[in-house]
């Protein structure tokens, strides 16, 4: 039987980013399931134009509780990969008591770990300083895109990144991880010494801007009181948009080759 992959895509970005992971894990066997966030299941060009009205004020809780339902409905645990937000979600989803396996891709920040790298400041000023983002529809510009996606790559292609994939997006999210200490409601919080989660591997780009890989490491580093697995990887070279940018063949095959060694399963199918 297959086993089941449920991607969960990061801010900024809809499923299609998942595009040439998807394309990769399909090939091996895998059931890839590539669902959107609340409100961003239409095509990039009609999110841009028209984003949805209920966008505005949609936070982490909803989102994650969006995957969550979902998830519930499969027949066995999906092993769940997440890329920057959608590594925070994957990491909450895990501590919820959901999936076999979790990947979190450039992962933004759970609530302990700080976000405090100048890099990571600029990378998200756009948001954090705009008047009524915290209940509104932000953009991002492909100048903000670049220097925090993409600064490495060829310019050509910075500027097709952001043409194939860049949408509006809900500013309450950025708020709640970026002030996350303050966040009484304990919107990004997980439980870092949850001994019954599933194995967790961590990947981090050692050029990313928004998330630093030292901020990938210190989130690694809050696991240590946690007898669950807990697995960290960081690749040279590799910016925020490490799962499409030229080398991202290298990071699927490593995620493929930890899952399989977790598992105990090959080519997406299971051992029985």
């Amino acid at each position: 039987m297959a086993r089941t992959i449920v991607f969960v895509h990061g801010a900024w970005v809809t499923p299609l980013s998942w595009e040439r992971f998807t394309g990769y894990f399909t090939g091996a066997g895998y059931n890839c399931v590539i669902p959107a966030w609340p409100y961003k299941d239409k095509p990039v060009d009609e999110l841009r134009s028209s984003p949805p009205a209920k966008l505005a004020g949609l936070g982490v809780k909803e989102i994650v509780d969006h995957y969550e339902s979902l998830i519930r409905t499969l027949a066995e645990p999906p092993v769940l990969i997440g890329h920057s937000f959608g590594g925070l979600f994957v990491q909450m989803l895990l501590d919820r008591g959901l999936g076999a396996a979790g990947v979190a891709i450039d992962s933004a920040p759970p609530r302990g770990v700080l976000p405090l790298q100048w890099s990571s400041l600029r990378s998200n000023a756009g948001v954090l300083l705009k008047r009524g983002a915290w209940k509104g529809i932000v953009r991002q510009s492909f100048k903000q895109f670049q220097y925090a996606f993409v600064h490495t790559l060829p310019l050509e292609e910075q500027r097709a990144a952001y043409e194939r994939h860049v949408v509006p997006e809900s500013g309450r999210i950025f708020f709640q991880a970026g002030l996350a200490l303050f966040d009484r409601h304990l919107a990004v919080q997980v439980d870092f010494r949850n001994h019954t989660r599933a194995p967790l591997l961590l990947i981090a780009g050692s050029e990313d801007h928004i998330v630093p890989a030292s901020m990938n490491r210190s989130n690694y580093r809050k696991y240590n009181g946690s007898r669950a697995r807990t697995d960290f990887k960081e690749f040279a070279g590799r910016t925020h948009w490490i799962i499409a940018q030229e080398g991202w063949e290298e990071v699927a095959a490593y995620v493929a080759k930890w899952i399989e060694e977790t598992l105990g399963h090959e080519n997406g199918k299971r051992k029985d």
